[in-house]
């Protein structure tokens, strides 16, 4: 008989049957049918072409044969232990790697405080960072398994779950030329200037539809894909940049802040796979994470 036939059902099951004396009690232990461990064990018998129990009233007792093939089951279950073991240990917070999918902006002015709280704890715990632009990407990167976790916008789904962060508040960056007076804008004064807006989908879905709240024929002007463009067309006076303060950062010379005349954020947060089976070292970046939250929202707030 070929050994890579056997399977670990069948191991789980000789071994349960062995230490529990029935078929019953092993299937309650292993928490399976009692059909599916006399399966296991009849297909185990079959294929090897010996008998491994005695069955009876008094349950099931174990033949000569089947005694050493515990023994050696016995090994198996030990060696089978010590890889899980090797592999806790190497996704514990002694070692291992987090792979994290975000934002720019989240990864350069978020995530390095997150990553220095982490390592003051856990230095051997290495992280990975994937920047990518819109919401779809961060799914894809979760679905596939290319991220342990996202740190952006909260996704949405019943497959994810979410950890609130901080709201990362809208603002407006005015022209030099504007002349601040005082750092809130009036409904009025977005007329002023054409407006400028991020490309991506949720942010450019979010300012158009609270502008639509306020006046429908209020549009955004220029869409444009990178931050630092943004600031730039602001700087040259070409219009009134809405955008979050994670993105805004650095705010280029000379450039204007200012409240906008309604409340807008992004709800930052970590996202995972609700039915993936995530290390320990996932859980103290998230630790180190939520630990920063406070401070970071009343830095951005």
């Amino acid at each position: 008989m070929n050994p890579w036939k056997l399977k670990l059902s069948q191991i789980r099951a000789l071994l349960a049957v062995a230490e529990y004396g029935n078929f019953s009690e092993a299937a309650l232990q292993l928490d399976v049918t009692q059909s599916t461990v006399s399966h296991a064990i009849a297909s185990l018998e079959n294929e090897l072409g010996v008998v491994v129990f005695h069955r009876g009233r008094h349950g099931a007792q174990l033949t000569p044969v089947g005694e050493r093939m515990v023994q050696d089951a016995r090994q198996i279950q030990t060696l089978l232990e010590n890889i899980t073991n090797a592999a806790v240990q190497e996704r514990g917070v002694d070692g291992g790697t987090v792979r994290i999918a975000t934002f720019r902006s989240i990864a350069t002015h978020l995530l390095p405080e997150a990553i220095a709280r982490l390592h003051h704890i856990y230095p051997a715990i290495q992280i990975s960072i994937l920047e990518v632009d819109e919401l779809y990407q961060l799914k894809q990167a979760l679905s596939q398994g290319q991220a342990d976790v996202c740190v952006a916008e909260m996704l949405c789904g019943a497959e994810f779950e979410t950890i609130h962060i901080l709201d990362d508040h809208y603002i407006a960056l005015m022209p030099p030329q504007y002349g601040l007076r005082d750092a809130q804008l009036a409904m009025e004064d977005l007329y002023k200037y054409p407006l400028i807006s991020s490309s991506h989908d949720s942010c450019s879905v979010r300012i158009r539809d609270r502008l639509r709240e306020f006046d429908k024929d209020l549009q955004v002007t220029y869409r444009i894909r990178h931050d630092s463009s943004m600031a730039s067309m602001v700087q040259q006076g070409l219009g009134i940049a809405l955008m979050t303060e994670l993105a805004a950062k650095p705010i280029p010379e000379g450039v204007g802040v200012c409240r906008l005349p309604f409340p807008l954020s992004r709800p930052i947060g970590a996202t995972l796979l609700k039915d993936a089976l995530h290390s320990p070292a996932v859980y103290a970046f998230l630790d180190a994470l939520q630990g920063i939250g406070a401070f970071a929202s009343a830095q951005v707030g």
